[in-house]
């Protein structure tokens, strides 16, 4: 049995209301416990924040939503059914693939629709390759999701069961560029199949195999976008929170937790609150909990690795180009050199490859009339890079925008009409180690049980939970790593 908090656990006080908060709210409210969150913002959401601005509302965090039904998993622990709550509608294309030779690809969650669409771009032979990729990930995502993702990992031996020898045997811990070679020949598969290990803050070519998972989770089982903008999610999931009990504190800022040997008896805020509880989860990025909320580093958490940053231009436009879908993945002409330019020698990359998303494209309603609004997002090194964003910031805003006009939006810098960009300082002021949304890296020493764990060492009711620790970074991991909070609390709940 998975380790769980000591002693009693019937108020139990939730620092942070992001996605990994509120799916540990839903199932600790499901099991009868009282239950308080305290958020700094005036909204739930974390890192899935709101930005409203001259008439556009703009998601701040993630824009791609995947495995709903993780989502619906954290509804039922309160007998909620999702869709009374939100509308998630099916996103089609999931991507739109534009690469450096002119051509572009469109990449389908439906694999006979794929299937025809690469032997109708590239050719019979690497659609039969795809084919046999979907059934590789699909195989992936069977035998790791119980074992390696969805539970409470204490050791490294809690993971030998008989999967671990299934995914040795599917060559799972082998490096993922060449796996996914192994399967499609062609470049242009090869990135758009690989490009998700950036997810996890690793190059596909130092990424793991069984990273091809977070293929499997939007390539092959849907990407899509919640009615109202990601926001809308966390909205609703704090709304059916609240209808059963749970109470939430917005604007209020946790500056400490109060221990006393080693239990955690109360949390203080800022205006000088003292709140007490029987146990308590921490969504803050993990290093940050530690250090600011409990006052010390673990020796682990001090030698973390990140991932790569990344700057967002969120852009209100005048203008609309009739060639983008949905998300849209413009690839450079280099791959490797990107992510060595990225990773070892933290340095902005020379030919970036970007995402564009225009959520306005399925909800009309985030822009005024007649208006468009994008998502614009380029991979940039963290923190530890020996850049200066105070005064980097303007020049690379007017690179991005140069860069989006020569891959094709052109006129793109005069027909904005409002514009927010946030850089790796930004995030870093937003309590993320190292200006790195996506936490530390998954290399195989920062992964699975390797991974800080979720239960604080030498305290014996603290458990943290988001992207930070077990299982790691991506909206589906944060989600189940809220379940594996609540479940550190209150045990399994069928």
């Amino acid at each position: 049995m998975p380790a769980r908090v000591k002693g009693p656990t019937d108020h139990v006080v939730i620092v942070g209301a992001g996605y990994a908060g509120l799916s540990a709210a839903l199932r600790l409210a499901g099991a009868g416990r009282k239950v308080t969150v305290i958020e700094r913002e005036a909204v739930p959401g974390g890192r899935s924040g709101l930005l409203q601005k001259d008439g556009y509302s703009f998601d701040t965090g993630p824009s791609v939503l995947t495995m709903p039904s993780l989502i619906q998993d954290a509804f039922s622990c309160v007998g909620e059914d999702m869709k009374d709550w939100v509308e998630l509608m099916p996103v089609s294309p999931l991507y739109r693939a534009f690469y450096a030779d002119g051509s572009q690809l469109d990449v389908h969650a439906n694999t006979a629709q794929m299937e025809a669409e690469i032997a109708d771009k590239i050719s019979p032979e690497e659609a039969a390759g795809y084919a046999r990729y979907v059934d590789f990930v699909t195989k992936l995502y069977k035998y790791e999701m119980n074992d390696f993702i969805d539970r409470n990992i204490d050791s490294p031996f809690n993971l030998l069961t008989p999967n671990l020898a299934r995914l040795i045997a599917l060559g799972g811990f082998r490096r993922l560029s060449p796996k996914v070679n192994q399967f499609m020949k062609d470049p242009r598969l090869q990135k758009v199949y690989s490009f998700q290990a950036m997810y996890a803050g690793v190059s596909p070519q130092q990424a793991l195999a069984i990273y091809a998972v977070i293929a499997y989770m939007d390539s092959v089982n849907g990407v899509f976008f919640p009615k109202g903008g990601m926001h809308a999610v966390p909205r609703a999931m704090a709304a059916a929170a609240q209808k059963h009990g749970v109470e939430f504190k917005y604007s209020t800022t946790v500056s400490k937790v109060d221990v006393q040997n080693g239990r955690a008896k109360a949390v203080i805020t800022e205006d000088g609150q003292r709140i007490e509880c029987d146990a308590i989860i921490l969504n803050p990025d993990l290093p940050v909990a530690w250090r600011d909320l409990l006052g010390k580093t673990p020796l682990n958490v001090k030698r973390l690795n990140y991932s790569p940053s990344c700057v967002t231009m969120l852009v209100g436009s005048s203008k609309k180009y009739d060639f983008a879908a949905h998300h849209n993945i413009h690839f450079g002409q280099s791959w490797d050199g990107v992510f060595d330019e990225l990773i070892k020698q933290k340095k902005l990359m020379s030919d970036p490859s970007v995402l564009v998303t225009i959520p306005s494209l399925d909800d009309p309603a985030l822009a005024p009339a007649g208006k468009t609004s994008y998502y614009v997002l380029f991979p940039t090194p963290n923190l530890t890079a020996d850049i200066d964003w105070t005064k980097q910031t303007k020049p690379y805003r007017d690179h991005m925008v140069e860069i989006l006009e020569q891959r094709g939006y052109t006129g793109f810098g005069d027909a904005i009409e409002t514009e927010v960009v946030t850089t790796p300082l930004d995030w870093k002021n937003q309590g993320m180690e190292q200006g790195a949304p996506f936490a530390s890296a998954h290399t195989f020493f920062q992964t699975g049980p390797f991974r800080p764990r979720n239960m604080a060492a030498g305290i014996e009711n603290v458990v943290f939970a988001g992207s930070g620790t077990q299982p790691g970074v991506g909206v589906p991991m944060v989600l189940i790593s809220g379940r594996l909070a609540a479940e550190r609390i209150v045990g399994p709940v069928k």
